[in-house]
C-alpha cells in the first residue's frame, strides 16, 4: 500500500510517494495478566513492564523483565509503591524510574521510585515537584530524566528535570503548543521529541524538540496526515529515526527523520488497535505491548523491524 504524506505546501505526485518500510513480528505474550495503562522502560538489552490495571480495572503491582535474546519474560520484584495506572517510566544509565499516575482510589500521585535491576530492588526517591498528575510523558537524555504535561484536574504543559546524582528536581522550560495529556516521546542524538496527545477532546498533531543544552523547545514539522494525530500512543527510536505508533483508533505508524525534518509512513501496526500501550526500544527494534480497546485488555508484544521494505 502506498500512502502520501505532505509536508509544507508541496502536492502529492508519483515522485512524492514513498514505500512503507518495516515489518511487525509477534513475540511471546507477557506472562502476567493482560492489562492497560502499564508502565515500562528499557535498560541495556532488557525491557521492563509492570503496573497498570487488569480486565476488572484492579490496579497491579507486578513487574516483569523481557529478554529479546530468547524471547522470554521473567517476573521481578513487585513494585513497592502504590499500585497505579497512567504513570510514566524512564531509564537513566542502569536504573529505571516510575512516577506519577493514579492509585487504587484514582487519586493522582507525584511520588518517584527507582528500580535497580542488578539488586532487583525498589527504592523511593525525591517526589516529583510538579503537581500530582496522570498521563504525563517522560524521556531521558544522558544522566537526566524529564517529565511533563499530563492532567491534574487541568491540562498541563510544564516540564521538570530529575537529577539522580543529587536526587533532586528542577523546573525547565514548558513545552510549546497546547497543554495536553496522553502525549508520546522519543530521544534521538541527545534531543528529546514530544508530540501528539489530547486537549479537551482534540487530538494534537504538533511536534516539539527539546535541547537540554539550551533548555529550549523548538517546533518541528507537524503531522499533516489525518491518521498521524493521536493520543495515548507510544514513541520509540531506532536507527536514528523516531516512531509514533498505536493510540486512539489508530494502526498507522509514522517515522520522523531529524536529518531532514520529515515524516514518512511506516508499516501499520499488526496487532489490534489500542490505547494505553507501552513502548520501548531494544537494539535495532522497537516494541509495542499491552494496552486496551474498549473492554479488551492485551498481553501481546510486537517488535518492529525497520529495515524491511513493504511494497
Amino acid at each position: 500500500m502506498f500512502l502520501c504524506f505532505s509536508v509544507g505546501l508541496w502536492s502529492c505526485s508519483s515522485e512524492d510517494v514513498t514505500t512503507n518500510t518495516g515489518d511487525w513480528v509477534k513475540k511471546s505474550d507477557l506472562d502476567g495478566v493482560a492489562r492497560h495503562s502499564a508502565v515500562g522502560f528499557a535498560i541495556g538489552n532488557r525491557g521492563y513492564l509492570g503496573l497498570g490495571a487488569d480486565s476488572d480495572n484492579r490496579k497491579l503491582s507486578d513487574f516483569w523483565e523481557y529478554n529479546p535474546d530468547n524471547n522470554t519474560w521473567t517476573q521481578k520484584a513487585s513494585f513497592t509503591g502504590p499500585a497505579r495506572t497512567g504513570a510514566v517510566g524512564f531509564a537513566i544509565q542502569d536504573k529505571g524510574y516510575v512516577s506519577t499516575g493514579l492509585d487504587a482510589n484514582d487519586e493522582r500521585l507525584n511520588d518517584l521510585w527507582e528500580y535497580n535491576p542488578a539488586a532487583n530492588t525498589w527504592a523511593r526517591k525525591a517526589d516529583f515537584e510538579g503537581s500530582p498528575r496522570r498521563h504525563a510523558v517522560a524521556f531521558a537524555i544522558g544522566n537526566v530524566g524529564y517529565v511533563g504535561t499530563g492532567y491534574d484536574g487541568s491540562y498541563l504543559k510544564d516540564f521538570w528535570a530529575y537529577h539522580p546524582a543529587t536526587d533532586a528536581w528542577s523546573k525547565i522550560t514548558s513545552i510549546g503548543g497546547a497543554k495536553r495529556l496522553g502525549a508520546a516521546a522519543f530521544v534521538i542524538n541527545g534531543k528529546g521529541y514530544v508530540g501528539t496527545g489530547n486537549n479537551n477532546g482534540l487530538d494534537q498533531s504538533d511536534f516539539w524538540e527539546y535541547n537540554p543544552t539550551t533548555d529550549e523547545w523548538t517546533e518541528k514539522t507537524n503531522f499533516d496526515e489525518t491518521t498521524a494525530a493521536r493520543s495515548y500512543g507510544v514513541g520509540f527510536s531506532i536507527g536514528g529515526k523516531g516512531y509514533f505508533a498505536s493510540g486512539v483508533n489508530n494502526l498507522s505508524v509514522w517515522a520522523y527523520d531529524p536529518s531532514d525534518e520529515t515524516w514518512s509512513s511506516a508499516s501499520s501496526f499488526e496487532g489490534a488497535s489500542r490505547i494505553y500501550a507501552v513502548g520501548w526500544s531494544l537494539g535495532q527494534q522497537g516494541y509495542v505491548m499491552t494496552g486496551s480497546s474498549g473492554l479488551a485488555r492485551y498481553d501481546d508484544i510486537w517488535a518492529f523491524v525497520p529495515d524491511v521494505a513493504q511494497e
